[in-house]
């Protein structure tokens, strides 16, 4: 039999009577004596079960009773998603099989912001489904060997019976998975109408190739140390063919709309500044270097774009990607070239490391002109270097040490006793803001290094040295960008099938819209030989088939698709999750999107919303699937609209767990490994000594990763939905720590018997009936006299409104903003506690104290709902149907707004800080002054009220005239701040 807590046994006292005596006489002679024990004992064990459920609050059983009721309504109500007009969308989640707190934590602010709109009185769709295709699943299919399928589909199962115990508001109508035939026969039907605009194309390309994973990765994949974000392997450079998405035909677009988003701050900045510089739009200059070369069969110059033409007087090196044609040129006649070319897969992107060409030099463009200096005139070494990147610009970089960071090291790596050459400076005397032997990055004035140029800005020197060569064709105005085109093709078995055939004679062609989904094939032969590689590959009997043009012999293309094809559409999926025709209908697209707000971590701010906002862009320009043509007015209309999917972008911190570690060696500690019998000072098991505390990344081998399922558990959903929000702010990270539960759980142990106090002596006033406080307050001035219990009434009345009305602005206020969630709780907390103070709730009016706490109920709402429910069901036991359900209980289930009582709840006490010659002296409460008083010809009149107010009380007489003090001979009274303080100048 559990125990009742000591803190509800007291307020449950009064309620037992003199019976209770003898109990209170046994836990005096025996303090260490469980309260529950000797209760059960002097009631009898059934009369204690029964005391026990009457008055014990208990979370899980309210989760329980009203999930149930949820469920049903649900089933009542069946499918309106036509008439959602907010949509709010988590990014779905990868079905691993375990929820963490990462995902309660996202899912529950998501929740929290659907129930707030639903309150205001929105129909607001928020689905859920699952990112299912994917590597992961792949390979844990081959360790285990299961189809992948199998493991997916059971994993999706348990991830949503533990969604489920988060009392969320999950619109599960719409649920899809990416892995389901009838999903990705929509994601193929995407790609065959890109493919038919020209925007999926094969082309033969150097790739990223995980030698693990044994696939295909985007640059966006690869992390700085030339590693794969999945499996951590170090990534291979291979040439293979693979399937394109040009979404570099919307590169203007993608950056341009960036402007949208910006305003009203409805994207993180850090988020757009992220997706500006994968985008990457720069302007400069292609500058052509003529090369001296010595039989080596190489190009008459090497083209290089640069971005700051201005420093070409400090060209002192120039450098070339490994996958530059002069470089495979030349490493056909040299081992050495060769040998060094072998090793760059192995090494970081920002390696020092360089390769000297050996006889050849290039020229630098300006030192055909007299006027140049003699050093830049000098002929120029070529290296390979790993920092130059293949695809960006044209695979080769003009070194300027003396202007740019990673030329410097460069070239101090390569040449450490050589001068750097600066030919500009931050000003004319040509001081830098730079350290000695340090670039200068900035723009400034060019120097004595830039001959006939000394002087000039250096931005107006770029544009003259690019005119300058442009006559002779050895430079021209450039624009280059950083973005390429999305490489889609994975080798791998667990992902969307490319619907195309492969065919002699008619090339590559689309697989017809009546033989989709292209579904993969049963290969379960393959998982149970735990075999790695694409299994696809070798299934001939599905490789084989017929042309659908010209009916010959073809072969399936036996690439999946990059699973952030399937994540780049799937939210408008939600909106027509059973359309069989078509990905979704045009007309819920206009109607339903774009997602009103989406919340998710802020590792996804490049691939995954890059992706999102092209095709969503493709979706609404385009004739896609379903969608008719429209006439030229239309579409010239629809040009200039700006199509995102995502109006308000969310991103929350991570959550990090308590980590423990031995302060001897640094080992993680498990669990069992801790002493925790004094939490402030846990112990290592094996030696005695204080073990190190932080909070970092969860993670299996820190042992400190929790599961939200076994805490919901033992304290409930609602408890922990608060617990998780109250912690931090949305944006920031979250040190999850356990034991800070119990100042929520007290908290709503504490508004439940309030609700329960306030429901068993309110009136009988129904559910429908509106609160005007406003002819409360002159009902008190009509009908009652000014005796001292009305008087207490009234201030205690004004009081509790008064803190109702700003706490509606403020939580109303961070609802909307969600960034500041957290500060949800604290305010409901002090509400809760102006509420239940007994100097205010003793004297309060009924109907105040019954909307105070019904506007609580309906505020706590969003963050607590079954315990809410349960309230406003104690609060109002006529009302019939669910507080969200919008309907059936009236005005007061909405979430509450400002009445406009402001000006009537000015408080008729104010505090006065009493001074003696400028020192403080005592403090008392007194009448507020009229506010006739208040205007500056009535001042006198003010210092005699107050001084008057304060001679009322017994503390003023006493510390005043108690000490000789007569404030009438005082030379000078000051009043400041409207009475708040009065300084009496002897």
């Amino acid at each position: 039999m559990p125990l009742i807590c000591a803190r509800p046994l007291g307020r449950l006292v009064p309620k037992l009577g003199s019976s209770l005596r003898p109990v209170l006489s046994s836990l005096a002679a025996s303090p260490r004596r469980p309260v529950g024990v000797a209760l059960q004992q002097h009631l009898g064990t059934e009369s204690w079960k029964r005391f026990y459920a009457d008055h014990k609050l208990d979370l899980l059983a309210l989760d329980q009773k009203w999930r149930q009721k949820w469920a049903e309504s649900s089933r009542e109500k069946g499918n309106k998603e036509d008439e959602k007009n907010q949509y709010v969308l988590p990014m779905f989640p990868y079905p691993s099989g375990n929820l963490h707190l990462g995902h309660l934590r996202v899912y529950t602010i998501a929740d929290v912001i659907a129930r707030f709109q639903t309150l205001q009185g929105h129909k607001v769709l928020l689905p859920m489904g699952w990112d299912a295709f994917g590597l992961p699943a792949e390979n844990a299919a081959i360790e285990r060997g299961i189809n992948p399928a199998t493991w997916t589909k059971a994993n999706i199962a348990k991830m949503k019976e533990q969604l489920g115990h988060m009392n969320g508001s999950w619109d599960w109508n719409c649920e899809l998975a990416t892995c389901d035939p009838d999903f990705y026969k929509h994601t193929q039907k995407i790609f065959l109408a890109l493919h038919e605009k020209g925007l999926a194309y094969q082309a033969e390309a150097e790739v990223n190739y995980d030698p693990v994973d044994k696939t295909v990765l985007a640059n966006e994949q690869v992390d700085a140390n030339g590693c794969s974000w999945r499996s951590g392997a170090k990534v291979e450079k291979r040439k293979l063919k693979q399937w394109f998405l040009k979404i570099s035909e919307f590169r203007e677009s993608l950056l341009k709309d960036l402007e949208t988003l910006a305003k009203n701050e409805a994207w993180p900045e850090r988020v757009l500044a992220m997706q500006k510089n994968w985008l990457g739009k720069s302007k400069g200059a292609t500058v052509k270097f003529p090369v001296l070369a010595f039989g080596q069969g190489t190009p008459s110059a090497i083209e290089v774009f640069t971005s700051r033409p201005d420093t070409l007087f400090g060209v002192q090196y120039i450098a070339l990607a490994a996958t530059h044609p002069s470089v495979q040129q030349l490493a056909k006649s040299d081992p050495e070239l060769q040998a060094f070319l072998s090793t760059l897969p192995g090494l970081s992107p920002d390696s020092k490391v360089g390769y000297l060409l050996p006889h050849i030099r290039a020229v630098n463009p300006l030192a055909y002109h007299e006027e140049t200096p003699e050093d830049t005139k000098v002929s120029l070494p070529i290296y390979v270097a790993p920092y130059v990147l293949g695809d960006y610009g044209e695979g080769a970089v003009m070194g300027v040490p003396g202007h740019d960071l990673r030329d410097h090291a460069f070239w101090k790596e390569h040449h450490y006793d050589a001068p750097v050459r600066f030919v500009l400076a931050a000003s004319e005397d040509e001081s830098t803001t730079a350290m000695p032997n340090e670039p200068f990055t900035d723009h400034g004035v060019m120097n004595a290094n830039s001959g006939i140029f000394k002087g000039k800005s250096s931005k107006e020197a770029g544009e003259m040295l690019v005119k300058l060569l442009e006559p002779a064709g050895l430079a021209k105005e450039t624009e280059k960008w950083r973005l390429r085109d999305w490489l889609i093709s994975r080798q791998r078995y667990w992902g969307t099938p490319i619907p195309i055939v492969h065919c002699g004679s008619c090339g590559t062609v689309p697989v017809p819209d009546e033989q989709l989904p292209v579904v993969l094939p049963e290969v379960d032969e393959h998982w149970a030989g735990k075999k790695t590689g694409n299994p696809l590959e070798s299934q001939t009997d599905w490789i084989n088939t017929s042309c659908p043009k010209c009916g010959g012999d073809a072969k399936r293309d036996t690439d999946t698709m990059d699973t952030f094809v399937d994540s780049s559409w799937y939210y408008m999926r939600f909106i027509d999750a059973h359309n069989k025709e078509a990905p979704f209908s045009p007309e819920k697209a206009k109607a339903l999107t774009p997602v009103d707000l989406y919340i998710g971590g802020v590792e996804h701010a490049i691939l995954h919303l890059l992706y999102s906002r092209f095709i969503y862009k493709f979706l609404m320009t385009s004739s896609f699937p379903g969608k008719e043509a429209e006439t030229a007015e239309a579409a010239e209309s629809e040009s200039s609209e700006v199509y995102e999917p995502f109006k308000r972008l969310i991103t929350q911190g991570m959550v990090h767990g308590k980590t423990y570690t031995d302060p001897a060696t640094g080992r993680f500690l498990k669990p069992d490994e801790v002493d925790l019998s004094d939490p402030h000072q846990p112990k290592v098991v094996a030696t005695g000594a204080l073990a190190n505390v932080s909070y970092e990344k969860m993670s299996k081998s820190k042992h400190n990763g929790v599961d939200p399922t076994t805490f919901i558990a033992q304290y409930g959903a609602d408890a922990t939905r608060a617990h998780i929000l109250f912690q931090a702010p949305v944006s920031e990270i979250l040190d999850w720590d356990e034991s800070k539960i119990t100042g929520v759980t007290r908290w709503l142990s504490r508004v439940h018997d309030l609700v329960q106090k306030t429901a068993s002596s309110s009136s009988t006033s129904s559910t429908s009936e509106t609160l005007s406080f406003a002819s409360t307050v002159k009902a008190f001035f009509e009908q009652q006299s000014e005796s001292v219990v009305d008087l207490a009434k009234l201030d205690a009345s004004i009081a509790i409104w008064r803190e109702v009305q700003r706490t509606i602005a403020s939580v109303t206020a961070s609802y909307n903003k969600v960034y500041t969630l957290n500060t949800v709780i604290s305010d409901l907390m002090s509400l809760t506690n102006v509420i239940a103070s007994s100097s205010n709730y003793d004297a309060a009016d009924p109907l105040i104290k019954r909307e105070a706490v019904s506007a609580l109920i309906r505020m706590m709402a969003p963050v607590a709902p079954a315990f809410a429910e349960e309230c406003w069901h104690v609060l109002f036991p006529e009302s019939s149907s669910s507080l969200f359900s919008g309907s059936g209980s009236g005005e007061q289930a909405r979430f509450p707004v400002p009445d406009g009582t402001e000006g009537l709840l000015k408080s008729r006490k104010q505090m006065c800080a009493v001074q003696l010659n400028g020192k403080t002296k005592f403090a008392v409460e007194i009448g507020t002054p009229p506010a006739g008083l208040l205007e500056k010809s009535a001042e006198e009149k003010l210092r005699e009220f107050i001084v008057g107010e304060v001679l009322k009380t017994e503390e003023g007489r006493a510390k005043l005239e108690g000490r000789g003090v007569d404030v009438s001979k005082a030379k000078k009274v000051i009043v400041v701040r409207g009475g708040k303080l009065l300084n009496v100048v002897m």
